[in-house]
């Protein structure tokens, strides 16, 4: 697939995204809390999430209906996390996606609910009513909620953030740190591929191949994000640079050094490829091109 081909089918596939959440992020809901909410979620961010679960399921040729609401419910637990994560009693953090974090811009208790209320409207977005525009069959519906469950529950990503605050200061081993960043971020980027190929018929093999798929770009994703920290601004970041070294926080590169962190990088790129290689689709495209720009992406 020619660059700009990839290039045409992620612009479509943000705006289809950015206007499915504008019209599921209520903003009439009570005492500005939908205010907050859309300011947390809308008009920012990567997405790669949504891209992952809209790529997967065009490679097994899956329910676009499903796939677009599960983009959305991924993303919007990804940006309750954000909204959490970067309160004082967090990460403590100023800056995100270019602006002001919410709690910032609208005080500690009003960013607290926004990600109390994000959290739940993602699983109300996956379990929609025939009048909300579709249908998803029960059994997808509950396929789609345990995914996103368990990848964002005690054993994913809040089990990866209660480690990550429990070690700052602390030396960790590559594996323990690993086992960290899995759970902190990998498990939730690669929940966000099989929810995709949850959307369609895939053999066993395909399964097996894009979940090894997602978990190495999952990891992949952390150690760009560890490199990107100590040798990018907060500018082009869009928020706070060298934030966990000035935390004290273990990282890939302070546990490997800025070299084999970038040629760790590399490794998991390719082991994303071959996983793709052995899935047996007849089109990864998307979802190969989705992992260069992981790796390569400079904020």
């Amino acid at each position: 697939m020619e660059a700009k081909d990839f290039g045409r089918w992620v612009d479509t596939s943000l705006s289809g995204v950015e206007a499915a959440l504008d019209s599921l992020v209520p903003a009439g809901a009570p005492a500005g809390l939908g205010e907050a909410m859309r300011y947390a979620v809308l008009g920012g961010g990567k997405r790669l999430r949504p891209l992952l679960v809209l790529a997967s399921c065009a490679a097994v040729n899956g329910d676009e209906f499903a796939a677009m609401r599960a983009a959305c419910a991924v993303e919007l637990i990804h940006a309750y996390s954000l909204v959490h994560d970067d309160m004082p009693c967090m990460d403590n953090d100023v800056l995100r996606r270019g602006k002001p974090t919410t709690h910032v811009a609208y005080g500690e208790a009003q960013a607290m609910l926004a990600g109390d209320a994000m959290q739940a409207l993602a699983f109300e977005v996956l379990t929609p009513l025939e009048s909300e525009g579709g249908g998803i069959p029960p059994a997808l519906q509950a396929r789609l909620c345990a995914l996103l469950a368990r990848s964002s529950g005690y054993d994913g990503m809040a089990g990866g953030q209660a480690i990550d605050l429990a070690s700052i200061g602390k030396p960790l081993d590559e594996a323990t740190l690993r086992d960290m960043h899995r759970r902190k971020t990998g498990v939730l980027l690669q929940a966000s591929v099989m929810m995709g190929a949850a959307c369609g018929p895939a053999a066993a093999q395909a399964t097996k191949s894009l979940s090894d798929y997602g978990a190495a770009l999952g990891l992949a994703f952390q150690v760009v994000d560890d490199i990107l920290d100590v040798t990018q601004d907060s500018a082009v970041l869009g928020k706070t640079a060298g934030k966990d070294q000035d935390a004290n926080k273990p990282t890939y590169v302070s546990v490997l050094g800025l070299e084999a962190a970038r040629a760790l990088a590399q490794q998991l790129r390719a082991e994303a490829k071959a996983a793709l290689a052995a899935s047996g689709l007849a089109d990864v495209s998307h979802l190969s091109l989705l992992a260069d720009s992981v790796v390569e992406r400079d904020n």
